[in-house]
């Protein structure tokens, strides 16, 4: 029906393909949450049940990433107009890609910024505090080498990603049905049933406290790092939220426009060969 709406059916025939959307980042508010003339869907709606890629994140406008701040929460936008208002759906996952700075290169890269020291600090600000709040998960990546590229691939193949994933994902919609939640993935829960759901082991609740306290986690960054662990148990086949998954949690959330580095203190090692930061 939202494809529909934006006239962007192929012939009229539907499709049970999930959407993939990759708005260029000079995209306008109207763009992005959907608006014009007519109040036509946009890229957070067409994104529905599917996923919406920002690359190069900070080169979008502040005031467009905060209007998706809104959707990011309730699943759906309201636009609103002097004699109507018009609800869409916009529950999508959001991905988005950075430079650490404007150079390209970032401290970590070893490399010299021609900007100077308050290159990369300044380039991510342009990110608000709470729109990093609403991503469970961030990741630094090193830069590929010659000697990388050249390398054989040893991961994981996808159709092996995907079939762990999908057994995952079951196990959540059935654990959710048998406690009355209907049938909903982890991140479809409400905090009342996370925090049921999702309740750690003894040592899992402590380091959790802890990590809350010295970091100074808000409401939703406590809720969203239990959301996380119960997925990271989910994908490791196990009933119980134990420590290193909650550990493993912790140590995506971004904090002061650096992730990992600063949860160090919480490191776990769980067994041997198995260490998580």
């Amino acid at each position: 029906m939202v494809q529909s709406m934006a006239g962007l059916l192929e012939g009229g025939r539907l499709t049970r393909a999930r959407p993939f959307r990759a708005p260029h980042h000079s995209a306008s508010m109207a763009a992005m949450v959907g608006g014009g003339m007519r109040a036509k869907p946009g890229e957070a709606s067409l994104a529905h049940h599917g996923v919406l890629f920002l690359d190069e994140l900070p080169e979008f406008a502040p005031q467009v990433l905060d209007s998706l701040r809104q959707p990011m929460e309730t699943g759906d936008v309201l636009i609103a107009r002097a004699n109507y208002h018009v609800r869409y759906p916009a529950r999508f996952q959001l991905i988005a890609a950075m430079n650490p700075c404007r150079c390209g290169h970032g401290r970590a890269s070893g490399r010299a910024c021609g900007r100077g020291p308050n290159c990369e600090a300044s380039y991510q600000s342009r990110v608000s505090g709470p729109m990093l709040d609403r991503m469970d998960i961030a990741i630094d990546l090193a830069p590929v080498t010659p000697a990388d590229l050249a390398a054989p691939a040893t991961g994981e193949t996808s159709a092996r990603v995907a079939a762990r994933i999908a057994a995952a994902r079951t196990a959540q919609i059935d654990r959710a049905a048998r406690e009355g939640e209907g049938a909903a993935v982890n991140a479809a829960l409400c905090d009342r049933a996370l925090e049921r759901i999702a309740k750690p082991d003894a040592d899992g609740a402590a380091l959790l406290a802890r990590a809350a306290e010295a970091l100074g986690f808000s409401a939703r960054g406590y809720h969203r790092i239990l959301r996380v662990a119960r997925t990271l148990a989910d994908l490791e086949g196990v009933d119980a939220v134990r420590r290193r998954h909650i550990a493993e949690a912790v140590s995506y959330r971004r904090r002061d426009g650096a992730p990992g580095a600063s949860f160090s203190p919480f490191s776990v090692s769980s067994g041997p060969g198995e260490a998580v930061g």
